[in-house]
């Protein structure tokens, strides 16, 4: 979850501010051959890869030309080994007398994504049809507002919470109405994730306050400070990724128990609203239970490595109360926690707004009965 929102908003921003910054230019090329390669030990990684590589550039400024990359005189902890015929990202800049200095910075992977992004796309089709269509219009939308909307207004030095909660609220009003339909249960459902969303805002603020969470301690956002300056607010830019990370859920949870309730309303049209609670919040408690588990597990897998380091393993002596007190580990464990008490709060929240505001048409039969 943690890559899905905050680190995909910093990789999504860099574009934007790269070329403000900075009059590098990033091309992808095409390894031609290997000149040199040699390995070199170290004592952080052990054996890391040093090459000479003489590369074809596939687009930009350099299309169709012949450049080198000369790896030998960088030592890196963990540099990858290139084979010939691999295609890889080059950063092209110039040095203090005006040479143009070239470095390979990664393989190009955007191929295997498109790839597998079509496969997920006829997947979502071929099992969900028009709805399936529906919803990927949504991501494609959700994907333009975060571009077009968020990520400038954050840029520009507005409040990242604020952006992200209004931004937020134009995905959510998109996804629902577009997918569900504009209807009576769609507005309820709207209705139920905007309070929710709200009141997870408003926990954020105020536990990242008395935890006196920066937001900066994230190697990420370090990288993103020094590449696009000081204007970023940091711990703005913390608060949004935990608002637009907890929107995705509590959409799942809320739709799904709002139809419930219009289920159970259409099974038994003479049930009580205190049995039909009881009954919705069974429901909501289930997939409550596996929602909580599903966001402490994606918290939890991606601060993985950083868990391992304060386990308290022989290596690394560090307390329980001591990795508690890191701003790292803090930040993972209120991420979670806030998420997981928006998601709390929005199944009874759902349940009394569709109690009182569902409405079933009818059966013909039965009117004339």
């Amino acid at each position: 979850m943690k890559y899905l929102t905050t680190t995909i908003l910093i990789l999504l921003i860099i574009p934007f501010g790269l070329n403000a910054q900075t009059n590098d230019e990033i091309f992808s090329a095409r390894v031609l051959e290997i000149l040199e390669e040699k390995t070199v030990s170290n004592d952080f990684s052990g054996e890391s890869t040093q090459q000479k590589l003489k590369l074809k550039a596939l687009d930009g400024t350099w299309q169709d030309q012949e450049i080198e990359f000369d790896g030998l005189q960088y030592e890196v902890s963990s540099a990858n080994r290139y084979e010939v015929g691999d295609k890889v990202l080059v950063t092209s800049t110039a040095d203090n007398d005006g040479n143009n200095i070239f470095y390979v910075t990664d393989y190009v992977r955007q191929g295997s994504i498109y790839w597998l992004a079509a496969i997920f796309a006829v997947v979502v089709i071929a099992i969900g049809r028009l709805k399936g269509i529906r919803a990927l219009i949504v991501l494609a939308l959700t994907f333009i507002i975060i571009l077009q909307f968020i990520l400038p207004q954050i840029l520009d030095g507005s409040n990242p919470l604020f952006i992200s909660i209004i931004g937020g609220l134009f995905i959510l009003i998109i996804a629902i109405y577009l997918t569900e339909g504009f209807s009576r249960n769609s507005t309820i459902a709207v209705s139920a994730i905007t309070i929710s969303l709200i009141i997870t805002g408003f926990i954020s603020i105020l536990f990242t306050n008395f935890a006196k969470i920066s937001g900066g301690g994230d190697d990420d956002i370090f990288f993103l400070k020094d590449l696009l300056g000081s204007n970023i607010n940091t711990e703005g830019l913390l608060l949004a990724g935990i608002i637009i990370g907890a929107l995705g859920v509590l959409d799942d949870v809320v739709v799904t128990q709002v139809e419930s309730i219009k289920q159970l309303k259409k099974a038994n049209p003479d049930m009580k609203k205190i049995d039909l609670y009881k009954s919705g919040m069974k429901i909501g408690i289930t997939h409550m239970s596996a929602m909580v588990n599903t966001l402490f597990l994606a918290y939890a897998g991606a601060a993985l490595p950083l868990l391992l380091l304060f386990s308290g393993n022989n290596q690394v002596d560090v307390s329980f109360s001591n990795a508690l007190n890191n701003e790292l580990i803090a930040t993972e464990i209120i991420r979670t926690l806030t998420g997981s008490i928006g998601l709390l709060l929005a199944v009874p929240l759902s349940t009394i707004l569709a109690i009182h505001f569902v409405r079933n048409k009818k059966a013909p039969s039965a009117e004339r009965a």
